[in-house]
C-alpha cells in the first residue's frame, strides 16, 4: 500500500486536532470555570427536580419523565447498534469495485481500500460508543425508577444519592449525543480528508453553540 500523500495526511490531522484541542478547552472550561458551560445549569435543574419529586412525592410525574427519558435512549441506542453493526458487516464483506461516486467525491486523491475499511472501522467504533453510553444511562434511569418513588423513611437513602444516580444517567446521556454529534465528520471522512476537515469544523461550529450557556 502506498503512503497516503502529505495534504490528505495534514488535513486528516489538522481535523482530528481541531476535535481534540476542542474537547480539551470544553474539559479544562468545565473544571475551572462551570458557570460558563451548559452543563452546570442543567446539573442544578436536574437537583432541584429530583428534590421536588421527593419533598412532594409527585410519584406519577416522575415516572413519566423517566419513562420519556428512557424511551429516547432506547431508541437512540436501538439506532447505535443497527448502524454498528451494518458498518462492521461492511467491512468483513469483500469490497466491490463500483465505487465510482466515492472516487468523484474524494478530491484530494485516490482512495486506498485497506484505508477506506479503517475509516469505517473507527466510525463503527464511534457507534459502539454511542451504544454503550445510551445503555448505561438506561441503566440509571431504570435503578432512578425505583429510588425516586421510595419513601425516605423506609430506606434511609437521602436525596444526594438520587441526584447522583440522575447525574451519572444524564452524563452518559450528554456522551451518546457526543457520539453521534462526531459520526458526522467521520462519516464525511469516507469521501475524502477534506470533507472530514469540512464537516469537523461545522460540528465544532454547532458544539460551541450548544455547550456554552446561553
Amino acid at each position: 500500500m502506498n503512503p497516503l500523500p502529505l495534504e490528505i495526511s495534514a488535513l486528516t490531522a489538522s481535523a482530528f486536532l481541531l476535535l481534540f484541542a476542542y474537547h480539551l478547552g470544553l474539559l479544562f472550561v468545565k473544571l475551572r470555570f462551570p458557570e460558563a458551560t451548559i452543563y452546570a445549569r442543567n446539573a442544578r435543574t436536574r437537583a432541584a427536580w429530583v428534590r421536588e419529586m421527593m419533598g412532594k412525592e409527585h410519584g406519577l410525574l416522575a415516572v413519566q419523565t423517566l419513562r420519556n427519558w428512557t424511551m429516547a435512549a432506547s431508541f437512540l441506542a436501538s439506532t447505535a447498534i443497527l448502524i454498528a453493526l451494518a458498518l462492521l458487516n461492511i467491512v468483513l464483506t469483500p469490497p466491490h469495485q463500483n465505487d465510482a461516486g466515492l472516487q468523484m467525491l474524494n478530491f484530494m486523491g485516490t482512495r486506498l481500500e485497506s484505508f477506506h475499511q479503517i475509516k469505517l472501522l473507527i466510525l463503527s467504533v464511534d457507534f459502539f460508543f454511542t451504544f454503550f453510553n445510551f445503555t448505561m444511562a438506561i441503566r440509571y434511569y431504570n435503578h432512578l425508577g425505583f429510588m425516586i418513588n421510595v419513601p425516605q423513611s423506609s430506606t434511609g437513602l437521602p436525596p444526594a444519592s438520587v441526584v447522583q444516580t440522575v447525574q451519572y444517567g444524564a452524563a452518559h446521556y450528554t456522551l451518546g449525543m457526543r457520539g453521534y454529534y462526531l459520526s458526522v465528520p467521520l462519516a464525511l471522512w469516507l469521501f475524502g480528508p477534506g470533507w472530514l476537515l469540512v464537516g469537523t469544523l461545522i460540528v465544532i461550529a454547532i458544539l460551541c453553540h450548544v455547550d456554552r450557556t446561553g
